[in-house]
């Protein structure tokens, strides 16, 4: 806490009369430095099944005077601590579908893998830092100028197909998937049908902005037998087939878009395609793409929005008169224009542009991956919530308390109450939160 965050007394002094602030204190601890929390207000009561009330809990006898959540939100602009958390399980998931654990056998770091990475295409010239040092435009750009990114004549630049683009990214993937399950069939000398009976394909993959507001995909892709990564995948699966089958199923990928005012757009995936085998944690080449270095990376990328790289909003726009007032590069106003002006067409309207004129058009999932590849977000947080009942019912019980069988049924209530927390709640929370590089919170399931 800085020195000039002077705290709030006089709703301190408030908490303080109530006497609950050990209560309060609590409350406060268990939402881990979550800053946005959802209050909710009801009700909820466990009885067992000859009807003895085991507990019952009232809102309005909670400290906050609502149950508190955590937001779970993914944004690193929006909550630190459940972006964090997010960030951390997106990381397990991928190691999971590269090493093992959490369901998956450890066999599949013996399957051939790659790290593929997806870009869009140009749109127009735009302001970057090339290998040669000197943009196009003469200078040299240090790494954090804001001007990277953005064109260099934003009237000659196409942000109609470049918004189109984004909206389209995910069916754009999804046909790639169907592409290169048939590359792969066709370079093992297999029908379709008769592909599914050796081989299946497994990816989880995340979406990422690039300066210029334009989506691309990094995707760790795997080639197992054909139940998963349960199966051994057959002789002929190697990371070269699979890299190879990849650069083919990339160039054969394209899908329709809108006509609009004449002009019929078409989408297809840029000339830059980046794969790289991924070699096991021990792997000492020159070049290391390691299945921890993967992780890492594709769980970072799965926390940040268009405002973290463009600098644009990270919350839907609600009237578009609002972003002439907002602090935002001119480049990402111009795409939100866009969306806007195009969110009003009849023909685009299942593109829901206005509704995602904040990302720029993009309406996809940020992190996805097929069913076979890993364990899933859910499974992790269900295993999280089953280790803090434990801990709890250690806390309450004692270790050595035996686990019951009885059957308990739990009725509730709840209704939405608001967000957030009052200033002496939020200045409470703060002081609670660890100092920076203390952390010591255990990242089960």
């Amino acid at each position: 806490m800085t020195a000039t965050a002077l705290p709030p007394v006089a709703d301190l002094l408030g908490l303080a009369r109530l006497g609950t602030m050990p209560a309060l204190m609590r409350q406060l601890s268990a939402l881990a430095g979550c800053t946005t929390p959802i209050r909710l207000t009801g009700w909820r009561t466990e009885t067992n099944t000859a009807g003895e009330v085991l507990h019952h809990l009232e809102s309005s006898d909670l400290p906050a005077g609502n149950l508190l959540l955590r937001c779970g939100n993914r944004r690193t602009t929006r909550c630190a601590s459940c972006t964090e958390t997010y960030r951390r399980d997106t990381f397990h998931l991928i190691t999971a579908g590269l090493t093992g654990g959490k369901g998956t056998p450890a066999t599949v770091a013996a399957h051939p893998r790659v790290f593929a990475t997806f870009t869009a295409p140009s749109f127009g010239p735009v302001h970057n830092r090339p290998t040669s040092g000197r943009c196009r435009c003469g200078i040299e750009h240090p790494v954090n100028d804001p001007a990277l990114g953005s064109p260099l004549d934003p009237d000659r630049y196409d942000y109609q197909q470049a918004v189109l683009w984004n909206a389209h990214a995910g069916k754009l993937w999804a046909r790639f998937s169907i592409h290169l399950r048939r590359e792969v069939a066709k370079r093992a000398g297999l029908t379709q049908r008769a592909f599914r009976e050796h081989a299946r394909i497994s990816f989880g993959k995340v979406a990422e902005y690039q300066k210029r507001g334009a989506i691309h995909f990094h995707a760790v892709i795997r080639l197992d037998g054909p139940d998963g990564g349960d199966t051994p995948p057959p002789d002929w699966a190697t990371p070269e087939l699979l890299t190879d089958a990849i650069r083919a199923a990339a160039r054969r990928t394209d899908i329709p878009g809108p006509l609009v005012d004449g002009r019929e757009h078409r989408f297809a995936f840029g000339t830059q395609l980046d794969i790289r085998t991924i070699r096991s944690a021990d792997f000492t080449g020159p070049v290391q793409i390691t299945e921890r270095a993967v992780a890492a990376y594709i769980a970072k990328y799965a926390t940040k929005g268009a405002e973290t790289a463009t600098g644009t909003l990270d919350r839907p726009v609600r009237l578009i008169a609002e972003i002439i007032h907002l602090y935002i590069p001119e480049h990402a106003r111009r795409l939100i224009r866009t969306c806007w002006t195009l969110g009003n067409r009849p023909e685009l309207a299942d593109l829901r542009l206005r509704a995602w004129a904040h990302m720029l058009g993009f309406r996809g999932h940020f992190s996805t991956k097929t069913r076979r590849y890993s364990t899933t977000l859910g499974a992790l947080r269900d295993a999280r919530a089953a280790w803090r009942r434990a801990q709890a019912l250690e806390h309450l019980h004692g270790p050595d308390t035996p686990a019951t069988e009885e059957t308990t049924l739990v009725l509730s209530h709840w209704a939405f109450a608001g967000t957030g927390l009052t200033r002496g709640e939020a200045w409470l929370a703060q002081a609670l939160q660890p100092a920076p590089g203390t952390e010591g919170e255990p990242t089960h399931g």
